[in-house]
């Protein structure tokens, strides 16, 4: 390198399986060795979190919590406990539609690993889900401690979990210098800065029926985005789709909408909208987000219309 010489700025990616999932980790910087210092940093942060949230652990907190549940309260760090209490709140927002309880529905009630070619039983379904609950999840703030009233009660973070790692390592990387980057947690991403040409992000939104073609881009910062669809994981019944997001109040596959989108600031409440948006449907999912202030939906219906709230505005 001549002395003269001006380094660029270049972008520096890692992709790697965290929390079940493909997590790829963006930093803007000069050099290399730098930048993959953060890299590492955000990996650890992510497995940290993992290890904290998984349920294929029996040492992990949520198991903790689930082992306990309906015989005594149990108590965690005020991390996870911080979590379950934004997770409730979600639950009340959403009318129960986003619940961290979903965890006690029996997975023999529906298999999307399988052909599926028949839904459960409507009152089968109804009463395999009775333990789904968030109200009979008690909090104890004082003493840190969380409690499942009913015995086979379990909670899980799969509805919440990426996002909010996502934004912990996004957290952890600022702390650290890094002024520009994305973490992509499986299409649940947060962003921050700018690319090295000082123009926005440009994500793409997935196209719901045609997997890693984006149907439509959005150029954005500091802005975090989330996708829940079925067009990854679903279950063909006599000629209907049916995603693999159960309603909790059904036992049921919800139907007619092929995708949700939220933008948000923060990853972990993108994540946590998502999935209630296609529970309530189109109407009452755009209603509701139309309400909080600077978040943003895009909805794909089953007959590819799309739907947005007020304050977005998209090209195809």
């Amino acid at each position: 390198m001549v002395a003269n010489e001006v380094l660029e700025t270049t972008v520096h990616q890692r992709a790697l399986k965290l929390m079940g999932n493909r997590f790829e980790i963006t930093v803007v910087h000069d050099d290399k060795a730098w930048a993959e210092a953060r890299i590492d940093e955000a990996i650890a942060e992510i497995r940290r979190i993992e290890q904290l949230l998984t349920t294929f652990a029996d040492n992990s907190q949520t198991n903790q919590i689930n082992a306990q549940a309906g015989i005594r309260p149990v108590k965690i760090d005020r991390e996870v406990f911080d979590l379950i209490e934004r997770s409730l709140r979600l639950s009340v927002l959403t009318q129960g539609a986003f619940d961290i309880t979903y965890g006690s529905i029996d997975k023999r009630l529906w298999n999307f690993d399988t052909q599926m070619t028949t839904l459960p039983d409507p009152e089968t379904a109804k009463r395999m889900v009775r333990l789904i609950d968030y109200r009979q999840v008690v909090l104890d703030t004082e003493g840190c401690t969380v409690f499942l009233k009913n015995k086979g009660m379990r909670i899980g973070f799969g509805g919440i979990g990426k996002g909010y790692a996502a934004e912990m390592a996004k957290r952890r990387m600022i702390q650290n210098g890094v002024e520009s980057g994305i973490v992509n947690a499986a299409g649940d991403l947060t962003t921050w800065g700018n690319q090295p040409n000082g123009q926005p992000w440009t994500i793409g939104i997935a196209h719901p029926d045609v997997k890693d073609l984006p149907f439509s881009y959005l150029n954005i910062s500091n802005m975090a985005v989330a996708t829940s669809g079925n067009y990854e994981k679903f279950a063909l019944i006599n000629g209907k789709r049916y995603s693999h997001t159960i309603d909790p109040k059904t036992g049921l596959p919800v139907s007619g909408i092929k995708s949700v989108t939220i933008l948000s600031p923060n990853a972990e409440i993108a994540d946590a909208m998502a999935t209630p948006v296609m529970v309530m449907g189109v109407r009452v999912g755009l209603n509701l987000i139309n309400q909080i202030r600077g978040m943003a939906c895009i909805v794909i219906d089953e007959h590819n219309k799309i739907y947005t709230t007020r304050n977005i505005r998209i090209t195809i």
